[in-house]
């Protein structure tokens, strides 16, 4: 059975009247990549927060690999990297130099083993040409990159990142999803973001949360197919179909909702759209061939994330 290197169940924190976070409960084990997804002001960071021991929650318990936060905050910090909002650091420290002493601090005390780390951290991280630039000087893209090394300097078995790519470029961006997707075997990261194609790619899971409670906790493919309310099939067919033929078709399909949304001079498009009906594809081929028609694409269409992130965070169904 997998290790959950984070386990944190019934987090609350309120500010005042303000609760930021309402009874939450969130695992994550060695291997998988957590997107974390909220309206703005949903709790995302007062989670990420308390999860780092930033913020100590008003009740609740968090285990990080299954050491007590609370009690031995040291010792559990030791396996975890934190990407924090807006990435603060020693403005105007030398690039080298910052995380030459964020390094000592997470305790790489063997200086042969810190070369290493740094040497890794400019290569891997892409931050060779400023290395010895003033951290004051740099672009937001750079800051930003800085800020990821000193979450990884000192190869920790958890990582917590806040808008990871916030203020990177497309291809920044790219290879910051790469290096997630090349780290994430042996590590449980969470990603907290407003990037939803970010999620579709590097992410295995995915926790949304509104108002500070819990609403969806699934992988990207099964939030799509319990959000599919009716069966939507599209068919591409490599022939015009006229309006005729497409009532002939329908009356030997007996499907109610079926549109015909013509491609090209060539080709049409059709939606089968039933709620409470199995669609046949197998019987739906065969007579569009009946009819000398044939399909050259076929399969049931899914809402993509943003309708899934729109549909769930204002329909606030909560999750027991």
């Amino acid at each position: 059975m997998s290790l959950k290197l984070i386990d944190a169940k019934n987090l609350k924190k309120s500010f005042g009247e303000f609760t930021a976070v309402d009874n939450i409960d969130l695992n994550v084990q060695r291997g998988e990549v957590v997107g974390f997804l909220g309206p703005n002001g949903a709790g995302k960071s007062t989670t990420m927060k308390m999860l780092t021991g930033f913020l100590e929650p008003d009740s609740g318990d968090i285990l990080i690999n299954n050491i007590d936060l609370k009690s031995e905050p040291l010792k559990a910090k030791e396996f975890i990297g934190y990407l924090p909002e807006g990435a603060p650091s020693y403005s105007d420290m030398e690039v080298s130099e910052f995380l030459s002493f964020i390094g000592k601090m997470r305790g790489i005390n063997n200086n042969q083993l810190l070369n290493a780390r740094l040497d890794e951290m400019a290569n891997q991280i892409n931050l060779k040409e400023v290395w010895n630039k003033p951290i004051e000087t740099l672009s937001k893209g750079f800051k930003r990159r800085v800020g990821i090394a000193q979450a990884l300097i000192h190869d920790p078995d958890i990582l917590i990142l806040d808008e990871p790519t916030d203020g990177l470029d497309p291809n920044q961006k790219h290879e910051m999803r790469n290096l997630i997707k090349t780290i994430s075997s042996n590590k449980a990261i969470v990603i907290s973001t407003h990037i939803l194609e970010e999620v579709e790619a590097v992410c295995s899971r995915v926790i949304i949360i509104a108002n500070g409670k819990l609403l969806a906790n699934e992988t990207p493919e099964s939030l799509g197919n319990n959000l599919m309310q009716n069966n939507i099939l599209s068919i591409t067919t490599s022939s015009k179909i006229n309006n005729a033929t497409l009532k002939n078709i329908k009356s030997t399909l007996n499907y109610s909702n079926i549109k015909l949304e013509p491609l090209s001079k060539t080709s049409s498009k059709i939606l089968i759209n039933e709620k409470d009906k199995t669609i046949d594809l197998n019987k739906i081929v065969t007579q569009l061939k009946k009819h000398k028609i044939t399909v050259t694409e076929a399969g049931f269409l899914k809402p993509n994330l943003d309708e899934i992130f729109r549909k769930i965070t204002q329909d606030k169904k909560i999750i027991d």
